[in-house]
């Protein structure tokens, strides 16, 4: 499995957003949280600021939907420019047909499991997603502890992914860093959504070089 990882904009200085994301050009991604204050008890940003840091920043957007109607923005994001973008399959009305209008505007189509999501009722639309992303906080706040008893999931998700051929992409998102992210690599995922380990750094491009490192280490 090839390491990935998604710096998360949300621990970065919102009022420098285009800075902070030439600070880790070293990212595979940018990874985007857009809450809506009614999936998630929370407000971050939407469109416009993905619009405009597309055209700040050469990394892709991993843009993370934390919001009701996923079935009706989603396909937005990716028309603004985003990479992948991801909705919560708790939030989605009709996942199938928004997972295949996202791939139809050619960003990567992800699908979203809260922690106490189980994974299982989901493995049909494994061949409709180009990732899975499990949360490993509950969603909503940046700077949470990581929930070890996501780990069997995560490790349950791989396996139904190898299933099916292995394409898909596992992501972790939530108290993902240096304490954390060997023991999500050993379980299995391989894309990793990191913020205060990254931008609480004093060295934000250092630190995901080291997240990597150490990722792929567990994951070779």
């Amino acid at each position: 499995m090839a390491v990935q990882i998604s710096p998360s904009i949300l621990a970065a200085d919102f009022a420098r957003l285009a800075d902070e994301a030439a600070a880790v050009p070293n990212a595979d991604w940018l990874h985007v949280d857009v809450m809506d204050y009614h999936f998630v008890p929370n407000l971050t940003i939407g469109l416009p600021v993905v619009e405009a840091l597309r055209k700040a920043t050469s990394t892709p957007l991993d843009c993370h939907l934390m919001i009701d109607d996923p079935d009706r923005w989603a396909p937005q994001y990716a028309e603004a420019g985003a990479g992948s973008v991801t909705i919560h399959a708790e939030a989605a009305k009709g996942p199938i047909r928004t997972l295949r209008e996202i791939r139809s505007l050619g960003a990567r189509a992800g699908l979203a499991l809260n922690p106490a999501t189980p994974v299982e009722p989901y493995e049909d639309l494994l061949t409709e997603v180009d990732m899975l992303l499990l949360m490993t906080v509950e969603p909503g706040f940046g700077g949470q502890k990581f929930l070890d008893g996501v780990l069997p999931k995560v490790r349950r998700a791989r396996q139904l992914i190898e299933r099916h051929g292995g394409r898909v992409w596992l992501q972790v998102d939530g108290g993902v860093d240096a304490g954390t992210i060997e023991r999500c690599a050993e379980a299995g995922a391989d894309v990793f959504v990191a913020g205060s380990a990254v931008y609480g750094a004093s060295d934000p491009g250092a630190a995901v070089d080291a997240l990597r490192a150490a990722a792929s280490l567990k994951s070779a």
